[in-house]
Protein backbone atom coordinates (compact mmCIF):
# COMPACT_ATOMS: atom_id res chain seq x y z
CA UNK A 1 0.00 0.00 0.00
CA UNK A 2 1.47 3.15 -1.01
CA UNK A 3 0.65 6.95 0.39
CA UNK A 4 -2.62 8.79 -1.84
CA UNK A 5 -5.07 11.46 -1.50
CA UNK A 6 -8.53 11.29 -2.30
CA UNK A 7 -10.54 14.60 -2.52
CA UNK A 8 -14.09 14.85 -1.60
CA UNK A 9 -15.04 18.11 -3.08
CA UNK A 10 -15.90 18.17 -6.84
CA UNK A 11 -13.46 19.83 -9.34
CA UNK A 12 -11.66 22.15 -8.97
CA UNK A 13 -9.92 20.63 -6.29
CA UNK A 14 -7.66 23.38 -4.10
CA UNK A 15 -6.40 24.22 -0.94
CA UNK A 16 -10.02 24.92 0.56
CA UNK A 17 -11.22 21.31 -0.62
CA UNK A 18 -11.89 18.07 1.76
CA UNK A 19 -9.45 15.42 1.10
CA UNK A 20 -8.69 12.11 2.76
CA UNK A 21 -5.06 11.14 2.94
CA UNK A 22 -3.67 7.26 3.62
CA UNK A 23 -0.40 7.16 5.00
CA UNK A 24 0.67 3.71 5.41
CA UNK A 25 2.86 2.18 8.69
CA UNK A 26 4.52 -0.81 9.61
CA UNK A 27 1.32 -2.21 11.45
CA UNK A 28 -1.28 0.20 10.40
CA UNK A 29 -2.58 2.84 7.77
CA UNK A 30 -3.22 6.33 8.83
CA UNK A 31 -7.06 7.66 7.48
CA UNK A 32 -6.75 11.71 7.94
CA UNK A 33 -9.51 13.78 7.07
CA UNK A 34 -8.09 17.20 5.88
CA UNK A 35 -10.74 19.93 6.34
CA UNK A 36 -8.42 22.64 7.13
CA UNK A 37 -8.86 24.51 4.33
CA UNK A 38 -12.58 24.16 3.95
CA UNK A 39 -13.01 24.91 8.00
CA UNK A 40 -11.28 28.31 7.28
CA UNK A 41 -13.37 28.93 4.73
CA UNK A 42 -16.80 28.05 6.49
CA UNK A 43 -15.26 30.28 9.14
CA UNK A 44 -14.95 33.13 6.65
CA UNK A 45 -18.31 32.95 5.70
CA UNK A 46 -19.70 32.94 8.93
CA UNK A 47 -20.51 29.31 9.54
CA UNK A 48 -19.50 27.05 12.41
CA UNK A 49 -16.83 24.45 11.01
CA UNK A 50 -17.36 22.06 14.34
CA UNK A 51 -18.16 19.02 13.50
CA UNK A 52 -21.86 17.92 15.01
CA UNK A 53 -21.20 16.07 18.41
CA UNK A 54 -23.10 12.34 16.55
CA UNK A 55 -20.11 13.31 14.37
CA UNK A 56 -17.68 12.95 16.82
CA UNK A 57 -18.94 10.47 19.01
CA UNK A 58 -18.85 8.10 15.85
CA UNK A 59 -15.70 8.56 14.77
CA UNK A 60 -14.40 8.20 18.86
CA UNK A 61 -16.32 4.63 18.38
CA UNK A 62 -14.32 3.86 15.79
CA UNK A 63 -11.13 5.15 17.09
CA UNK A 64 -11.14 2.98 20.11
CA UNK A 65 -12.28 -0.01 18.42
CA UNK A 66 -9.68 0.53 15.79
CA UNK A 67 -6.82 0.85 17.99
CA UNK A 68 -7.92 -1.97 19.92
CA UNK A 69 -7.74 -4.19 17.01
CA UNK A 70 -4.30 -2.88 16.23
CA UNK A 71 -2.68 -3.83 19.62
CA UNK A 72 -4.97 -7.44 19.37
CA UNK A 73 -2.66 -7.68 16.54
CA UNK A 74 0.81 -7.79 18.62
CA UNK A 75 1.47 -3.72 18.30
CA UNK A 76 2.63 -1.93 21.35
CA UNK A 77 2.87 1.62 20.29
CA UNK A 78 0.58 4.77 20.60
CA UNK A 79 -1.04 6.43 18.21
CA UNK A 80 -1.51 10.49 16.95
CA UNK A 81 -5.18 11.54 17.55
CA UNK A 82 -7.02 14.45 16.57
CA UNK A 83 -11.28 14.68 15.90
CA UNK A 84 -11.47 18.14 14.49
CA UNK A 85 -12.45 20.84 13.15
CA UNK A 86 -9.75 20.69 11.48
CA UNK A 87 -8.16 17.37 10.94
CA UNK A 88 -10.18 13.46 11.47
CA UNK A 89 -7.22 11.09 12.35
CA UNK A 90 -7.86 7.51 12.53
CA UNK A 91 -5.29 4.62 12.44
CA UNK A 92 -7.38 0.97 11.32
CA UNK A 93 -5.73 -2.31 10.42
CA UNK A 94 -5.04 -2.61 6.32
CA UNK A 95 -7.88 -4.44 6.00
CA UNK A 96 -10.57 -1.87 6.68
CA UNK A 97 -9.16 0.74 5.47
CA UNK A 98 -11.55 1.38 2.08
CA UNK A 99 -14.38 0.80 4.41
CA UNK A 100 -12.69 3.85 6.56
CA UNK A 101 -12.63 6.07 3.49
CA UNK A 102 -15.98 5.18 2.33
CA UNK A 103 -17.53 5.68 5.83
CA UNK A 104 -15.90 9.18 5.89
CA UNK A 105 -16.73 10.39 2.74
CA UNK A 106 -20.49 9.42 3.79
CA UNK A 107 -19.97 11.18 7.15
CA UNK A 108 -18.72 14.12 5.44
CA UNK A 109 -21.22 14.65 1.84
CA UNK A 110 -23.57 12.95 3.15
CA UNK A 111 -23.71 13.64 7.18
CA UNK A 112 -24.23 9.80 7.54
CA UNK A 113 -22.92 8.67 10.34
CA UNK A 114 -24.80 4.95 10.47
CA UNK A 115 -21.87 3.54 8.52
CA UNK A 116 -19.15 5.02 11.06
CA UNK A 117 -21.49 3.35 13.81
CA UNK A 118 -21.26 -0.07 11.82
CA UNK A 119 -17.67 0.28 11.06
CA UNK A 120 -17.13 0.06 14.86
CA UNK A 121 -19.60 -2.59 15.34
CA UNK A 122 -17.13 -4.86 13.00
CA UNK A 123 -14.16 -3.79 14.72
CA UNK A 124 -14.98 -4.04 18.17
CA UNK A 125 -13.69 -6.78 20.03
CA UNK A 126 -15.47 -9.45 22.07
CA UNK A 127 -13.88 -7.91 25.45
CA UNK A 128 -16.25 -7.91 28.01
CA UNK A 129 -16.93 -11.50 27.53
CA UNK A 130 -13.23 -12.16 27.51
CA UNK A 131 -12.51 -10.51 31.06
CA UNK A 132 -16.24 -11.65 32.38
CA UNK A 133 -15.48 -13.82 35.61
CA UNK A 134 -15.03 -17.71 35.59
CA UNK A 135 -11.79 -19.82 34.69
CA UNK A 136 -11.59 -20.85 31.00
CA UNK A 137 -9.60 -21.45 28.40
CA UNK A 138 -9.40 -19.48 25.37
CA UNK A 139 -8.47 -21.15 22.16
CA UNK A 140 -6.38 -19.45 19.27
CA UNK A 141 -8.81 -19.78 15.69
CA UNK A 142 -11.76 -20.23 17.73
CA UNK A 143 -12.06 -17.33 20.66
CA UNK A 144 -9.29 -15.38 19.11
CA UNK A 145 -6.49 -15.58 16.36
CA UNK A 146 -3.83 -13.18 16.96
CA UNK A 147 -0.87 -15.43 18.73
CA UNK A 148 -1.31 -16.48 22.66
CA UNK A 149 1.57 -14.39 24.50
CA UNK A 150 0.44 -11.19 22.39
CA UNK A 151 -3.76 -12.25 23.38
CA UNK A 152 -2.26 -12.37 26.87
CA UNK A 153 -0.87 -9.13 27.04
CA UNK A 154 -3.56 -7.15 25.07
CA UNK A 155 -6.02 -8.73 28.23
CA UNK A 156 -3.78 -8.39 30.69
CA UNK A 157 -3.50 -4.59 29.48
CA UNK A 158 -7.81 -4.14 29.01
CA UNK A 159 -7.91 -6.04 32.60
CA UNK A 160 -5.75 -3.12 34.31
CA UNK A 161 -8.00 -0.52 33.00
CA UNK A 162 -11.10 -2.32 34.92
CA UNK A 163 -9.32 -2.84 37.62
CA UNK A 164 -9.46 -6.54 37.56
CA UNK A 165 -6.52 -8.91 37.95
CA UNK A 166 -6.10 -11.49 34.89
CA UNK A 167 -4.86 -14.44 36.40
CA UNK A 168 -3.40 -15.86 32.79
CA UNK A 169 -1.27 -18.22 31.38
CA UNK A 170 -0.37 -18.95 27.76
CA UNK A 171 -0.31 -22.49 26.07
CA UNK A 172 0.91 -23.74 23.06
CA UNK A 173 -2.44 -23.23 21.27
CA UNK A 174 -4.92 -21.57 23.87
CA UNK A 175 -4.89 -18.94 27.26
CA UNK A 176 -6.25 -19.58 30.32
CA UNK A 177 -7.69 -16.71 31.98
CA UNK A 178 -9.64 -16.45 35.38
CA UNK A 179 -10.63 -12.82 36.02
CA UNK A 180 -11.22 -11.82 39.41
CA UNK A 181 -11.97 -8.18 41.04
CA UNK A 182 -9.36 -7.15 44.03
CA UNK A 183 -10.85 -5.85 47.19
CA UNK A 184 -8.62 -2.34 46.59
CA UNK A 185 -10.09 -1.95 43.36
CA UNK A 186 -13.64 -2.38 44.55
CA UNK A 187 -13.81 -0.38 47.15
CA UNK A 188 -12.03 2.56 45.16
CA UNK A 189 -14.89 2.19 42.65
CA UNK A 190 -17.46 2.41 44.25
CA UNK A 191 -16.16 5.35 46.29
CA UNK A 192 -15.21 7.46 43.41
CA UNK A 193 -18.56 6.12 40.78
CA UNK A 194 -18.30 9.48 39.06
CA UNK A 195 -14.48 8.10 38.01
CA UNK A 196 -15.96 5.36 36.45
CA UNK A 197 -18.95 5.89 34.73
CA UNK A 198 -21.07 2.40 34.03
CA UNK A 199 -18.39 0.07 35.62
CA UNK A 200 -20.45 -3.14 36.67
CA UNK A 201 -19.28 -5.50 39.48
CA UNK A 202 -19.18 -8.84 37.66
CA UNK A 203 -16.62 -10.54 39.49
CA UNK A 204 -17.71 -10.14 43.28
CA UNK A 205 -19.36 -13.23 44.45
CA UNK A 206 -18.94 -15.48 41.57
CA UNK A 207 -19.16 -19.23 41.80
CA UNK A 208 -17.43 -21.79 39.54
CA UNK A 209 -20.11 -24.05 38.21
CA UNK A 210 -19.43 -27.54 38.60
CA UNK A 211 -18.58 -28.78 35.29
CA UNK A 212 -16.28 -25.61 35.15
CA UNK A 213 -12.56 -26.33 33.18
CA UNK A 214 -9.86 -27.19 35.31
CA UNK A 215 -6.77 -25.58 34.33
CA UNK A 216 -3.83 -27.53 34.08
CA UNK A 217 -1.19 -27.34 36.86
CA UNK A 218 2.39 -27.24 35.17
CA UNK A 219 4.35 -25.89 38.48
CA UNK A 220 4.53 -22.75 41.02
CA UNK A 221 1.77 -21.74 43.18
CA UNK A 222 -0.82 -24.10 43.30
CA UNK A 223 -3.67 -22.12 45.23
CA UNK A 224 -4.16 -18.28 45.90
CA UNK A 225 -3.63 -16.70 49.11
CA UNK A 226 -5.40 -14.14 48.86
CA UNK A 227 -9.20 -15.79 48.05
CA UNK A 228 -11.15 -14.69 50.63
CA UNK A 229 -9.17 -12.09 52.35
CA UNK A 230 -10.02 -9.03 54.04
CA UNK A 231 -10.04 -5.84 52.97
CA UNK A 232 -6.51 -3.44 53.97
CA UNK A 233 -9.07 -0.64 55.85
CA UNK A 234 -7.38 3.15 55.14
CA UNK A 235 -7.32 6.09 57.40
CA UNK A 236 -7.25 10.53 56.68
CA UNK A 237 -4.03 11.60 58.83
CA UNK A 238 -1.84 14.62 57.60
CA UNK A 239 0.97 12.83 55.48
CA UNK A 240 3.52 15.22 54.37
CA UNK A 241 2.97 16.76 51.06
CA UNK A 242 6.21 18.55 50.50
CA UNK A 243 6.89 18.37 46.78
CA UNK A 244 10.25 19.76 46.56
CA UNK A 245 13.00 16.88 45.74
CA UNK A 246 17.13 17.85 47.30
CA UNK A 247 18.07 17.34 43.46
CA UNK A 248 16.35 20.38 42.59
CA UNK A 249 13.35 18.87 40.44
CA UNK A 250 9.51 18.46 41.77
CA UNK A 251 8.61 15.02 43.71
CA UNK A 252 6.08 14.59 40.72
CA UNK A 253 4.90 17.08 37.81
CA UNK A 254 1.40 16.20 35.92
CA UNK A 255 3.16 16.78 32.56
CA UNK A 256 6.48 14.68 33.30
CA UNK A 257 7.02 10.95 33.56
CA UNK A 258 8.61 9.72 36.57
CA UNK A 259 11.17 8.54 34.52
CA UNK A 260 12.22 11.99 34.14
CA UNK A 261 12.85 12.92 38.09
CA UNK A 262 13.97 9.17 38.50
CA UNK A 263 17.23 9.78 35.97
CA UNK A 264 18.01 13.16 37.49
CA UNK A 265 18.35 12.32 40.74
CA UNK A 266 20.43 8.93 39.85
CA UNK A 267 23.12 11.29 38.31
CA UNK A 268 22.86 13.74 41.05
CA UNK A 269 22.98 11.10 43.36
CA UNK A 270 25.34 8.80 42.28
CA UNK A 271 26.90 10.85 39.43
CA UNK A 272 26.13 10.83 35.59
CA UNK A 273 26.63 7.79 33.45
CA UNK A 274 30.18 8.28 31.64
CA UNK A 275 28.90 7.71 27.57
CA UNK A 276 30.37 4.48 25.83
CA UNK A 277 31.50 6.29 23.29
CA UNK A 278 34.32 8.36 25.17
CA UNK A 279 38.19 6.73 25.61
CA UNK A 280 38.46 7.65 29.34
CA UNK A 281 42.19 7.32 29.69
CA UNK A 282 42.70 8.76 33.53
CA UNK A 283 40.27 9.89 36.44
CA UNK A 284 40.17 13.31 35.67
CA UNK A 285 39.40 15.15 32.61
CA UNK A 286 39.98 18.52 31.71
CA UNK A 287 37.78 19.64 29.32
CA UNK A 288 38.00 23.46 27.29
CA UNK A 289 36.06 24.77 24.66
CA UNK A 290 38.51 23.54 22.41
CA UNK A 291 37.76 19.62 23.14
CA UNK A 292 35.95 17.51 20.79
CA UNK A 293 31.98 18.04 20.89
CA UNK A 294 31.35 14.76 22.61
CA UNK A 295 33.21 15.72 25.81
CA UNK A 296 31.89 19.24 25.70
CA UNK A 297 27.80 17.94 25.27
CA UNK A 298 29.07 15.97 28.30
CA UNK A 299 30.41 19.13 30.43
CA UNK A 300 27.12 20.65 29.61
CA UNK A 301 24.84 17.64 30.95
CA UNK A 302 26.52 17.85 34.41
CA UNK A 303 26.26 21.20 34.62
CA UNK A 304 22.78 20.94 34.20
CA UNK A 305 22.20 19.25 37.52
CA UNK A 306 23.83 21.76 39.55
CA UNK A 307 22.20 24.73 38.09
CA UNK A 308 18.83 22.32 38.50
CA UNK A 309 20.05 21.48 42.40
CA UNK A 310 20.64 25.46 43.01
CA UNK A 311 18.10 26.95 40.61
CA UNK A 312 20.59 28.80 38.38
CA UNK A 313 18.92 30.82 35.77
CA UNK A 314 22.14 29.48 33.24
CA UNK A 315 24.08 26.60 32.51
CA UNK A 316 27.31 27.29 33.58
CA UNK A 317 29.14 25.36 30.46
CA UNK A 318 27.58 27.02 27.10
CA UNK A 319 30.59 26.07 24.55
CA UNK A 320 28.36 23.81 22.65
CA UNK A 321 29.26 25.37 19.21
CA UNK A 322 32.22 25.61 16.87
CA UNK A 323 35.60 24.46 18.54
CA UNK A 324 37.63 28.10 19.51
CA UNK A 325 39.85 29.59 22.06
CA UNK A 326 38.55 31.77 24.57
CA UNK A 327 40.87 34.55 26.05
CA UNK A 328 40.07 33.35 29.27
CA UNK A 329 40.63 29.60 29.27
CA UNK A 330 37.67 28.27 29.71
CA UNK A 331 37.69 24.83 31.05
CA UNK A 332 35.86 22.17 33.35
CA UNK A 333 37.17 19.59 35.42
CA UNK A 334 35.44 16.30 35.49
CA UNK A 335 36.29 13.45 37.65
CA UNK A 336 34.86 10.06 37.49
CA UNK A 337 34.58 7.01 39.53
CA UNK A 338 32.42 3.76 39.07
CA UNK A 339 32.09 5.00 35.54
CA UNK A 340 30.06 7.44 36.38
CA UNK A 341 30.97 11.70 36.26
CA UNK A 342 30.71 12.57 40.53
CA UNK A 343 32.51 15.71 40.67
CA UNK A 344 32.60 19.10 38.13
CA UNK A 345 34.58 22.24 38.25
CA UNK A 346 34.29 25.16 35.98
CA UNK A 347 37.07 27.23 35.73
CA UNK A 348 38.61 30.27 33.90
CA UNK A 349 41.48 32.49 34.06
CA UNK A 350 41.01 36.30 35.23
CA UNK A 351 42.45 39.63 37.23
CA UNK A 352 40.80 42.20 39.49
CA UNK A 353 40.47 40.26 42.75
CA UNK A 354 40.43 40.92 46.39
CA UNK A 355 41.03 39.21 49.36
CA UNK A 356 38.74 38.55 52.12
CA UNK A 357 39.25 36.60 55.46
CA UNK A 358 36.29 34.80 55.22
CA UNK A 359 34.73 36.19 58.68
CA UNK A 360 31.09 36.91 58.25
CA UNK A 361 30.69 40.81 57.24
CA UNK A 362 34.17 41.27 56.96
CA UNK A 363 35.18 43.53 54.00
CA UNK A 364 37.07 42.66 51.30
CA UNK A 365 40.65 43.88 50.87
CA UNK A 366 42.16 46.03 48.41
CA UNK A 367 42.36 44.95 44.37
CA UNK A 368 44.84 42.59 43.03
CA UNK A 369 45.69 41.99 39.33
CA UNK A 370 47.75 39.04 39.32
CA UNK A 371 46.42 36.39 36.77
CA UNK A 372 44.28 34.16 38.93
CA UNK A 373 42.43 30.85 37.84
CA UNK A 374 38.94 31.15 38.76
CA UNK A 375 36.13 28.64 40.27
CA UNK A 376 33.28 29.02 38.54
CA UNK A 377 30.99 26.27 40.00
CA UNK A 378 32.18 23.20 42.07
CA UNK A 379 29.78 20.39 41.97
CA UNK A 380 29.95 16.83 43.67
CA UNK A 381 27.31 14.16 43.42
CA UNK A 382 25.23 13.53 46.65
CA UNK A 383 26.76 10.15 48.11
CA UNK A 384 30.31 11.80 47.67
CA UNK A 385 30.01 14.73 49.64
CA UNK A 386 32.31 15.45 52.65
CA UNK A 387 35.04 12.90 51.53
CA UNK A 388 37.66 15.59 49.93
CA UNK A 389 35.88 15.31 46.07
CA UNK A 390 35.24 19.12 46.32
CA UNK A 391 38.87 19.72 47.71
CA UNK A 392 40.70 17.26 44.99
CA UNK A 393 39.16 19.06 42.22
CA UNK A 394 40.56 22.54 43.64
CA UNK A 395 44.03 21.36 44.08
CA UNK A 396 43.89 19.68 40.52
CA UNK A 397 42.98 23.35 39.39
CA UNK A 398 46.05 25.05 41.51
CA UNK A 399 48.55 22.28 40.51
CA UNK A 400 47.25 23.17 36.37
CA UNK A 401 47.78 26.89 36.57
CA UNK A 402 51.04 26.12 38.43
CA UNK A 403 50.12 27.75 41.84
CA UNK A 404 49.01 27.25 45.73
CA UNK A 405 45.51 26.46 46.48
CA UNK A 406 45.43 29.65 48.47
CA UNK A 407 46.19 31.51 45.43
CA UNK A 408 42.49 30.42 44.00
CA UNK A 409 40.23 32.58 42.80
CA UNK A 410 36.66 32.27 44.32
CA UNK A 411 33.59 33.98 42.10
CA UNK A 412 30.79 35.07 44.66
CA UNK A 413 28.58 34.61 45.32
CA UNK A 414 29.76 31.52 47.26
CA UNK A 415 27.65 29.12 48.51
CA UNK A 416 27.06 27.73 52.21
CA UNK A 417 28.81 24.40 50.95
CA UNK A 418 31.26 26.60 48.94
CA UNK A 419 32.08 28.58 52.30
CA UNK A 420 33.12 25.38 54.37
CA UNK A 421 35.10 24.17 51.18
CA UNK A 422 37.50 27.13 51.09
CA UNK A 423 37.52 27.40 54.89
CA UNK A 424 39.08 23.61 54.91
CA UNK A 425 41.29 24.58 51.94
CA UNK A 426 42.74 28.30 52.85
CA UNK A 427 41.88 28.65 56.42
CA UNK A 428 43.67 32.33 56.36
CA UNK A 429 41.48 34.42 53.50
CA UNK A 430 40.85 33.22 49.66
CA UNK A 431 40.65 35.37 46.41
CA UNK A 432 37.24 36.18 45.62
CA UNK A 433 35.91 38.48 42.31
Amino acid sequence: MTERTTCLDPDPCDWRSRKIHVRPHRRYATIELDRDGYADTAKARGHAPELPTTYRNAVGRVRNASIDRIWYDDYQGNFFENDGPSWVTLSVPFTHVEATIETLRAAELDHDYSRLHALADRLELPVDAWLAPGERELVRGVDFDTTPNAFLRFLRGKAKKCGVRLNGRATVGSVWVRPTLSPFHKQLREQFPKRYPGWVDRWTGYIEPEDAPIRPWVGGRSQEFSYGATPVQFRAVEAPNGNDCPCGMKLHEPWEDDRTHTDHHTAWALGFRVPKNLMWLEDLAVVTSQSPIAWRKLAHQIARIPQRENRYDFNSWAHLGESEATPDNVRAYLLKANERVIGFLNAHDTEQHRGWDLADKSQYGDEDDTLRPRIGLVWVADVYRRQGVGAMLVRALADDFGCQVRDVSWSTPISDAGLRLARRLSPEGIWIS
